[in-house]
C-alpha cells in the first residue's frame, strides 16, 4: 500500500497489496500484515514438523505445548482445568506462568494477531465480508464488543458446573491447531460454520465477540509493556478506525480530544485498551506516521 501518495487503506485496496508498504522514498517493504502471517505460519509449521518428523522444537498444540523442553500452557485452558477438576498439575502452573510473562512484555492480545491460526482465516473472511457489504449484497452487523466478557464467564461457569472443558468443543483455535499438528477431523465443519458467519453475517464475530482465549489475553494486555503509541502528528483522518476491527481502542485519535491534549501539553500517548491486538494495521495505513509500536517501560530502562 502507498499510504503517503495514494492514501491507500486496507479496505479500499486489493488484498495482496496489503502485504507490502511503500516508504516515503518509494521503496517497498513488508507490512505488519505480512510479518504477522509469516510468524503465524512459521509457528504452526513448527508444530507440524515437531510431530511428523520428531523435530522436538515446538511440540503439542496452542492449548498446551513445549518449546525446547519448556512448558507453555494457554491461560484460559488452565483456568478451565482448575474449575473443572479443582486441581492444577505443576507443569500447568509453570507453563502458564511462562506464557503470562511473555505476554506481559509483548502485549496480551498480540496472541490473536501474531500466533492464532484462525486469525489468518478471519482476515480473509473479513475481506470477503467487506466486499459483499460494499456491493450491497449483505448488511454489516455490529454488536456491543463487551458481550465477550459474558461468553468468558459463561464458558468458565460451564467448566465449573459440568466438570468438563466445554469450551474446547467449540474452540476453533484449538480445532485448527490440532488439525495442523495431528490431521483434520469432522470438527472442521464447525470452523467452516464460524467462518461463514463472519463472511455473511458479522465481521470477525468470533474474534470480536466470542473467543474467551482472546479475552483472557486482553486482560493481560491491559498492563503489558508493548503497546501502540500515538503522537501529535495525527490529523484525525480516522483511516485507522476504518481498518481496525477493534476500533474502540483508537478513541484518542478522534479530533474531539485535541483541545484536552493541547491544554495538558500531551504530545505522545499510549493506546492501552485491552482489546488492541497489536496487529499493526493502523500503523500500516497512517500517512502521518502518528502511530508506532513502543514499550511503555523504555523510559525506565
Amino acid at each position: 500500500m502507498d499510504k503517503y501518495n495514494k492514501r491507500s487503506t486496507i479496505k479500499n485496496t486489493t488484498f495482496l497489496s496489503t502485504f507490502f508498504d511503500t516508504t516515503k522514498e518509494g521503496k517497498s517493504k513488508f507490512s505488519y500484515r505480512m510479518k504477522r502471517w509469516i510468524l503465524v505460519i512459521a509457528i504452526n509449521l513448527f508444530f507440524f514438523l515437531s510431530f511428523f518428523i520428531d523435530l522436538q522444537m515446538l511440540e503439542g498444540t496452542l492449548s498446551g505445548s513445549r518449546f525446547l523442553g519448556f512448558h507453555m500452557i494457554d491461560p484460559f485452558m488452565t483456568i478451565q482445568v482448575f474449575l473443572s477438576t479443582y486441581h492444577l498439575p505443576i507443569n500447568m502452573i509453570i507453563g502458564t506462568s511462562t506464557i503470562l510473562i511473555v505476554y506481559l512484555i509483548m502485549g496480551g492480545r498480540s496472541y490473536c494477531s501474531w500466533v492464532c491460526p484462525y486469525g489468518i482465516l478471519s482476515e480473509i473472511g473479513e475481506k470477503w465480508h467487506n466486499t459483499l457489504v460494499s456491493k450491497k449484497i449483505i448488511k454489516s452487523r455490529n454488536f456491543d464488543h463487551r458481550v465477550r466478557h459474558i461468553f468468558w464467564f459463561t464458558f468458565l461457569a460451564l467448566s465449573f458446573t459440568s466438570g468438563y472443558l466445554v469450551f474446547e468443543t467449540f474452540n476453533v483455535v484449538g480445532i485448527l491447531s490440532r488439525m495442523v499438528t495431528y490431521g483434520w477431523s469432522v470438527a472442521l465443519i464447525w470452523v467452516a460454520v464460524v467462518f461463514a458467519i463472519e463472511v455473511f453475517f458479522s465481521r470477525r464475530a468470533w474474534c470480536k465477540y466470542i473467543c474467551p482465549v482472546g479475552t483472557t489475553y486482553g486482560y493481560v494486555g491491559k498492563v503489558s509493556a508493548l503497546r501502540v503509541e500515538w503522537n501529535d502528528n495525527c490529523d484525525s483522518c480516522m483511516v485507522c478506525h476504518d481498518v481496525c476491527f477493534e476500533n474502540q481502542v483508537l478513541e484518542i485519535t478522534k479530533a474531539k480530544y485535541d483541545k484536552q491534549r493541547e491544554e495538558k501539553d500531551i504530545k505522545r500517548e499510549f493506546i492501552t485498551g485491552a482489546d488492541c491486538t497489536l496487529c499493526g494495521r493502523c500503523i500500516d495505513v497512517c500517512h502521518n506516521d502518528a502511530l508506532e509500536m513502543n514499550f511503555r517501560i523504555k523510559g525506565l530502562v
